[in-house]
C-alpha cells in the first residue's frame, strides 16, 4: 500500500507544519496587544502636535522657518517603514504596491525620489528595483526606540535644509483594527496647514506668542515634529505586523486542517480499497481450493 504510506507522510508534514503556525499565530497574538498598547500610548502625542504644527503653517509668523514655505519641487525625500520579516500576509506588498505607484506618478512628473527605508523587507524590495536608497536601518525588534531611528531622520532633513530635496513623505502601515491595516502616504514638509476648529484673530492675521523667541521654538518643535511622526509610524507598523501575522497563521492553520481532512479521506478510500481488494483475492483463493 505505497499509495497510502505517501499520504500518511504527507498529512504528518502537514501536521508539523500546522504545529508551526499555531504557534506563530500565539505568539503574534500575544505581541500584538503589546504593540497596540503602545501604539495606543502614544498616538495622542502625535496626534495633538501635528495638528499644532499645521495650526502654525495658517499663521501669519514674522520668522518664516524653512520647513513651513514650499518650494518648487524637483526632488523627494520619503521614508519607507515597513517589517524585518515575512509571513505577514500582504502588509508589505500592499505597502510597495501603494510606493511604487507614487514613485511611478513623480517619475512622469520629472520629479527624484531618494528613499530611507526602515525595515528589512523594504531595504530588499527597493534595492532589487535599483531604487535610490540613501539610507536603510533593520533590525530595530518589537520595542524600537526613537533614538534607533534618528540618523535615519537626519538624512532627510539635512538633505532637505541643504536643498536636496524639497518635499518630505512617510510611507507606513496605520492601524485600523485586528483584520484591517491600511497603506499610507503622508507628506512631513514642507507642513501643510489644517483647518482650525475655531478661526483664530481677525481677518486671519495670527500667531502664535513665543517664549523665548520664534526660531529657538520652531526649530526645535519642528524637529521633535517629525521625529514623533516618523516615531508612531514605526509603533503602528509594528502592530500593523503583529496583527497581521496572527490572522495569517490563523488563516494558515485551518487550511491545513482542511487540507489533513481531505488527504484523511483519501487516505481512508485508498485502505478501504486496499482491504477490499485483500478479502477478494482471499476468497477467489479459497474458492479455487
Amino acid at each position: 500500500m505505497a499509495a497510502g504510506k505517501e499520504i500518511r507522510t504527507q498529512i504528518a508534514s502537514i501536521k508539523n507544519t500546522q504545529k508551526i503556525t499555531r504557534a506563530m499565530e500565539m505568539v503574534a497574538a500575544s505581541k500584538m496587544r503589546k504593540t497596540k498598547d503602545r501604539m495606543q500610548a502614544t498616538r495622542p502625542y502625535s496626534k495633538k502636535i501635528a495638528q499644532i504644527i499645521s495650526h502654525l503653517a495658517q499663521a501669519k509668523t514674522e520668522y518664516q522657518h524653512p520647513y513651513l514655505t514650499g518650494r518648487e519641487v524637483k526632488r523627494v525625500g520619503v521614508i519607507v517603514i515597513s517589517s524585518d520579516r515575512g509571513l505577514c500576509g500582504g502588509l508589505n506588498s500592499n505597502l510597495f504596491r501603494m510606493a511604487l505607484k507614487q514613485l511611478s506618478l513623480w517619475e512622469k512628473e520629472n520629479i527624484e525620489a531618494d528613499l530611507c527605508t526602515i525595515g528589512g523587507k523594504g531595504t530588499s524590495f527597493f534595492s532589487s528595483i535599483n531604487a535610490n536608497l540613501v539610507a536603510q536601518i533593520a533590525k530595530l525588534g518589537d520595542t524600537p526606540h526613537l533614538n534607533d531611528i534618528i540618523g535615519v531622520i537626519k538624512v532627510m532633513l539635512d538633505a532637505y535644509d541643504e536643498g536636496k530635496i524639497d518635499e518630505f513623505y512617510i510611507f507606513s502601515n496605520e492601524f485600523v483594527n485586528t483584520m484591517t491595516q491600511e497603506p499610507v502616504m503622508e507628506k512631513l514638509l514642507p507642513v501643510e496647514a489644517g483647518k482650525l476648529e475655531e478661526p483664530l484673530g481677525s481677518g486671519g492675521l495670527w500667531d502664535y506668542i513665543y517664549e523665548p523667541e520664534a526660531k529657538i521654538v520652531l526649530d526645535s518643535l519642528l524637529l521633535r515634529y517629525i521625529e514623533s511622526i516618523v516615531y508612531q509610524g514605526l509603533v503602528e507598523n509594528n502592530a500593523c505586523e503583529q496583527a497581521a501575522r496572527m490572522v495569517a497563521m490563523k488563516s494558515a492553520s485551518d487550511n491545513a486542517g482542511n487540507l489533513i481532512d481531505e488527504l484523511q479521506l483519501v487516505y481512508n478510500k485508498a485502505r478501504q480499497a486496499a482491504i477490499t481488494q485483500e478479502i477478494s483475492e482471499i476468497v477467489g483463493g479459497a474458492a479455487a481450493v
